[in-house]
């Protein structure tokens, strides 16, 4: 694939980046740079090959998953102006 100066304003229009006349042959060359740049890493052979997330053989340490109330009522309801039963009050705002 290949990138001509109509594709480079199209481009640059659509990105909304104002480009002059003289900056579209530059831009020309510089991406066909990049997409046989790209085309080569199509041909790398990477069969065997396991998808990583890092470039550090590392886990994150998981916690266990288990639902808990978080031991904190009193304090999350501290600040409350009406609470009852373990519950935030609120006004009747729909009749």
């Amino acid at each position: 694939m290949s990138v001509d100066a109509a594709t480079v304003r199209k481009i640059a229009m659509l990105s909304r980046i104002a480009i002059t006349d003289e900056e579209v042959p530059p831009l020309v060359g510089e991406l066909n740079q990049i997409l046989d740049w790209v085309e080569q890493l199509g041909e790398v052979d990477t069969d065997g090959v396991m998808p990583m997330t890092s470039v550090a053989d590392i886990t994150a340490p998981l916690r266990t998953d288990a639902i808990t109330d978080g031991q904190k009522e009193a304090a999350v309801l501290h600040n409350a102006p009406d609470a009852r039963e373990g519950h935030f009050t609120v006004p009747k705002v729909v009749e």
